[in-house]
C-alpha cells in the first residue's frame, strides 16, 4: 500500500507519474490506477472527471463503478475529500459514462483510421475462414443491439476455426457499444459486427473498453453469481448476449 499525507487526494500528474495505486475515496481500498477515476476540481468550482488523468490539480480517486460513484454524490464525498465547498453534479455518475462511451468510440474510431477495423458480416465471416487473416483478428465486435443470430454465427465460426479449446487461450469479444455508435466511430450505417486487427490502436480501443465495461458492471459482477453472463466483454468459451 502506497503512504500519501492525504490519502483521498494526488498532488497532481506532475507529481506523481511514477505511482501505480490509489485508494478509493468511497471504499477505502487501495487499487490500481486503471480500475479507478481521477476526478478534479475545474476553474468553476465543478468536479469533473480527469479520464487521461492529465487535468491539473490535485485530484480525488474513486472505484470505476457508476455505483461508487453516485455514492461519492451522495455522501458529499468530493466536498468532505477536496475540503472545500464544490458543485457536484446529481447527474455526474451518467456524464461519467457518457465520456467512457465517447472515449471508447474514439478509440475504436482511431483503430479504423490505422486500418484495424473490418467491418459488415460478410468481411468478418471472410477473415474468420482464411487462417492467413485470422491469425490477425485481435478481437470482435458487435453491437449491442445486434440480432443474436448473426451474432450466434459469428461466434461459432470462431469458436470452430480459432482453435481455442483450453481457458489460456481466451479471445474478447466485445458489445459495449450499440449500432448507432459503431456507426459513429467507423464512418458508415448499419453496423453490426467488425472484427478487430491486432495493433496499437486496437489496444487503446480494448482497454478502454475494459475501463467502460468495469464502470458499468463492477457493482453486478460483485453480486450477481453469474456475472460473466451479463458481461459486454466476453470470450468464445462464455459467449452470451448483453442484458
Amino acid at each position: 500500500m502506497l503512504a500519501f499525507a492525504d490519502p483521498d487526494l494526488d498532488n497532481g500528474p506532475r507529481t506523481d507519474r511514477s505511482a501505480t495505486m490509489r485508494m478509493c475515496a468511497v471504499t477505502r481500498q487501495v487499487q490500481p490506477i486503471g480500475e479507478l477515476i481521477r476526478f478534479v476540481v475545474a476553474p468553476s468550482g465543478e468536479v469533473i472527471p480527469d479520464l487521461k488523468r492529465k487535468l491539473p490539480g490535485r485530484g480525488l480517486w474513486v472505484s470505476a463503478s457508476s455505483q461508487t460513484v453516485a455514492e461519492a454524490v451522495r455522501r458529499h464525498q468530493f466536498s468532505k475529500g477536496f475540503k472545500r465547498e464544490v458543485r457536484v453534479s446529481p447527474t455526474l455518475p451518467a456524464d461519467t459514462e457518457a465520456l467512457l462511451v465517447r472515449s471508447t468510440i474514439d478509440a475504436l474510431a482511431m483503430a479504423a483510421k490505422a486500418g484495424q477495423v473490418i467491418s459488415g458480416f460478410g468481411k468478418v465471416e471472410d477473415a474468420l475462414r482464411s487462417r492467413q487473416a485470422r491469425a490477425s483478428v485481435a478481437a470482435l465486435i458487435h453491437a449491442s443491439d445486434g440480432a443474436t443470430d448473426g451474432i450466434r454465427k459469428l461466434d461459432a465460426l470462431l469458436r470452430q476455426n480459432a482453435g481455442i479449446n483450453d481457458e489460456s487461450n481466451e479471445f474478447p469479444v466485445v458489445t459495449a457499444l450499440t449500432s448507432e455508435q459503431l456507426d459513429l466511430a467507423l464512418g458508415r450505417s448499419n453496423v453490426i459486427h467488425a472484427a478487430l486487427l491486432a495493433g496499437p490502436a486496437s489496444k487503446t480501443f480494448l482497454s478502454r473498453s475494459h475501463i467502460l465495461v468495469r464502470y458499468r458492471m463492477a457493482d453486478a459482477d460483485k453480486t450477481a453469481g453469474n456475472a460473466a453472463q451479463n458481461s459486454p466483454i466476453e470470450t468464445v468459451r462464455t459467449r452470451t448476449k448483453q442484458d
